[in-house]
């Protein structure tokens, strides 16, 4: 028998442990090993807990046990979590984890580590919850030149703009109720400021084009700043305001990621992801596009990844090299920043007249899809002609109050 150790019994952790006893037979069916909960590790006590006897406060305990072969880390943050997944790669033991922290920060150490020592670091859950986007990206799409991902990567906020969008609600009583319904923390910051999902859109990043990007690479821009007229703008233009996280191979081969809010139109499958569900979409020579779409959190999706991992590492005899990445920190060349972005652009103004737009559109050499009164759609363009837009905007006595990149699908 192999035990499995839990690493953090709170929210997701307590999830593996009702999930893994609730269909253990069918586990060990599927793995063809008899597995078993063999550890707990919390700094708590849970007292009257039906597992309360497997908890342990040491994380050498769990070291020191050859049977435990596999572990799920369900901490959070990088502290102690890189160190406890570290010695335990170390002694031998696969790791399965849903911490985006750690794998956006810490995972090529992890996955080099887990490769000295013929074990796995897997992190499916780290991404999307319940929504299988990792294993596909090395499995199911490896026969794919892929050029981008993209994706809602963060239900908190993908909620809060439905709000807006359906019920012409201001931000503000929209993350309250967000609140309210648990689907936001107390301290909203790292979803509404794009924390969160630039911790996923790392991952992805990193797997799909092989070196490692770290969080401080990103450019991000949360939702904090979108207003009810920006999303009514939005609409007007057949589109919806959604926080996006994008990587993409540009054409001179240099990656380009961010994070930021981007009108997307109603052609798009993406506009029409809802509520606190999430969305990948992945381009590649082969597909073309493909999507992956879910519920991005919870305690049992997420747990059910988690398990999926354990269960794909019991199969595994050796390290799945395909699940990788190089190290980066000292060679960045391979990047490019946010002055390389294009995208068609949604500005919000001043009341104004249509033919001013029509004007400006023509002199900078930019097409006009959209006008009303209080603002413009203007086609594709880059950093360098957006801010020429908009300076214009100003000399013509325009005040502008918004400026949102368009998604092109």
């Amino acid at each position: 028998m192999k035990k499995i150790a839990v690493l953090g019994y709170g929210v997701v952790g307590s999830g593996v442990v009702e999930l893994f006893y609730r269909n253990q037979k069918k586990i060990e069916i599927n793995t063809g090993e008899r597995l078993e909960i063999g550890y707990i590790l919390d700094l708590r006590e849970f007292p009257g807990d039906p597992y309360a006897d497997k908890v342990v406060h040491d994380i050498q305990v769990i070291l020191d046990d050859q049977e435990v072969g596999y572990v799920a880390e369900c901490m959070g943050g990088t502290n102690p979590a890189f160190d406890f997944c570290r010695c335990c790669l170390e002694a031998g033991k696969s790791v399965a984890t849903s911490n985006k922290q750690l794998v956006a920060e810490k995972g090529d150490i992890l996955l080099q580590t887990a490769k000295e020592n013929h074990v796995n670091f897997f992190f499916e859950a780290s991404v999307g919850g319940a929504i299988p986007i990792i294993r596909p990206l090395h499995t199911c799409l490896a026969a794919n030149d892929i050029s981008a991902v993209a994706g809602i990567l963060n239900g908190t906020t993908n909620f809060i703009l439905q709000k807006m969008f359906d019920e012409n609600m201001r931000f503000a009583p929209a993350l309250e109720l967000a609140q309210k319904l648990g689907y936001a923390e107390r301290d909203p910051s790292a979803d509404i400021d794009g924390g969160d999902a630039c911790r996923k859109i790392c991952i992805l990043a990193s797997l799909v084009f092989g070196k490692h990007v770290y969080p401080d690479q990103i450019y991000t821009k949360g939702i904090r700043d979108i207003t009810l007229e920006d999303v009514q703008l939005a609409q007007r233009f057949g589109g919806a305001v959604k926080l996006i996280g994008i990587v993409k191979r540009l054409e001179d081969g240099r990656v380009l990621s961010s994070v930021m809010p981007m009108v997307v139109m109603q052609d798009s499958l993406l506009s029409h992801v809802n509520g606190v569900f999430n969305a990948v979409m992945v381009w590649g020579d082969g597909v073309d596009k493909t999507m992956f779409y879910g519920r991005g959190a919870g305690k049992l999706p997420t747990a059910s990844a988690v398990l999926g991992d354990i269960i794909d590492e019991v199969k595994q005899k050796d390290t799945v090299l395909s699940q990788s990445w190089e190290s980066a920190e000292e060679d960045t060349s391979f990047l490019a920043t946010i002055d390389d972005f294009k995208a068609p652009r949604c500005y919000r103004t001043s009341p104004c007249g249509k033919g001013i737009f029509a004007k400006i559109a023509t002199e900078i050499g930019v097409e006009l899809i959209g006008a009303a009164e209080n603002g413009c759609m203007i086609s594709e363009c880059n950093q360098k002609i957006a801010e020429a837009f908009k300076r214009c905007l100003a000399q013509e006595g325009a005040e502008i109050l918004s400026r949102i990149p368009v998604m092109i699908d």
